[in-house]
Parts: C-alpha cells; structure tokens; sequence
C-alpha cells in the first residue's frame, strides 16, 4: 500500500496544480426588473472591481456543496434553487494561478434573503442590464447563465423561486419578459399559461393592476412547479 502511495504522488507530482472553483450567479427579481448580486472583489488582482460571489471547492465537498455552501453565506438562506452552467478553463481566464471555474445560477426572492449579510460583504443588487463591467470572464458567465435560466424557463414555469407565493398573470408576465428581455403579447401569455392547468386561481384581487383588479394565482404543487410543459416561450 505504502509503494501504491508513493507512486500515484510521484504520478500526480508532475503535473501542474489547478484550482477549482466555483462562481454563483445569483438572480433575483423586483420592480420588473431582474437583478445580479455582485461585490467588490477583496484582494488582488482586481481588487475592489466588481466581481461574482464565489470560492474554492474545499478537499471534503463537491462543487454542488461549495456553491450552497457560499450562496448560505452569502445570502443567510438555505435551500436556494441553484443550477450548474458551465465550466469555465481558459488557461489565462486569471493572471496569478491555473483557475478552473463551475459557474452556477441561483435564483432568490428578495424578500427573503438577509440585507446585513449582503451588506457585509458590500455586495449590492445590479439591474441585469445596467451591471458594471465585471472581472475576468464574469461577463461571459452571466451572459451563459441567463441563457441557461431562460431556457429553463422556456420548459418550466419559474415563478415561486422570484415572485411571492401568491402572484398575478401580469406580474409572472412582466417576469418573463425581464428574463427574456422583450415584450409580450399579454393576451397570448395568458392563454398558453392558463392552458398548462397548473395555476390555482384564488378568490383575492389585486386592486393595484387596474379598477377592475387582477385574480391572484398560485402554483398547484411542487410537482406542478417542475413539471417539463413544452415550450411557453417562442423565440
């Protein structure tokens, strides 16, 4: 066993050492308008530019368990919706060491998560659209994660994980557009969510919309939420 030990640390001894790490793309949704959490990377290089949150894999977790581990820290909630983007290994994607980078999305209500902490970190919350420029190959990684969100959202309804739990038509219509980043036909949104069958209509308006008021929804149930329905989105 001693001789197997000392041949595989001969064997991994030539070759060069990587790091792994992980980057989170927290999304998060207010005022029609959808949302990055970024902060100000603390040391160098590029200190003090904008940056994603993130980390290095630990020896005793997987990347899954570094990216839950980081967004609990980063935002004081647990059980947040994560999803795997890509891999990010440009051999110069950092200047100071070989960085291997799994990028996640996340995607929080922001009435939920813990104000001190973000304010701990000096993170703050970017309109998608408006965000600086970020370090490294960040753009690249935001730019390939909404594009993995909305196409999950093209597939799934994603409501509860950004909106409150009770919602209107309107307001889960004016989410997909902040996702998808164009306008859409009011009338033929409704039609083709209301045809999935799963939306409770409840028997509370929101006199907010118009003099009218709009019925309130919720999701029927978890398996409803995940439920693969075809395509919602035509781009």
């Amino acid at each position: 066993m001693e001789e197997i030990k000392k041949n595989l640390q001969e064997l991994y001894g030539q070759h060069p050492r990587v790091y792994v790490a992980v980057d989170c793309v927290i999304f998060g949704y207010m005022d029609g308008e959808l949302k990055l959490l970024l902060y100000p990377r603390s040391f160098e290089p590029a200190k003090g530019n904008w940056s994603l949150l993130g980390g290095f894999v630990q020896e005793n977790e997987s990347a899954d368990q570094a990216a839950a581990r980081i967004l609990k820290r980063t935002t004081g909630l647990d059980q947040i919706y994560m999803e795997q983007v890509a891999a990010f290994s440009e051999p110069n994607r950092e200047t100071t060491a070989r960085v291997i980078s799994i990028a996640y999305y996340a995607l929080i209500r922001l009435d939920k998560h813990d104000e001190e902490i973000v304010s701990q970190y000096g993170a703050d919350w970017f309109p998608l659209e408006k965000r600086p420029d970020l370090i490294f190959d960040h753009n690249e990684i935001v730019e390939k994660a909404l594009a993995k969100l909305q196409q999950k959202a093209g597939y799934q309804l994603v409501g509860p994980e950004l909106l409150p739990e009770i919602f209107t038509l309107t307001q889960l219509r004016r989410l997909y557009e902040a996702i998808f980043q164009r306008t859409l036909d009011p009338g033929n949104f409704r039609k083709k969510v209301l045809s999935l069958d799963l939306l409770t209509r409840l028997n509370k308006k929101d006199s907010t919309e118009s003099k009218k008021g709009a019925f309130y929804y919720r999701y029927n149930n978890q398996e409803a939420r995940e439920k693969e329905i075809g395509r919602i989105i035509k781009i």
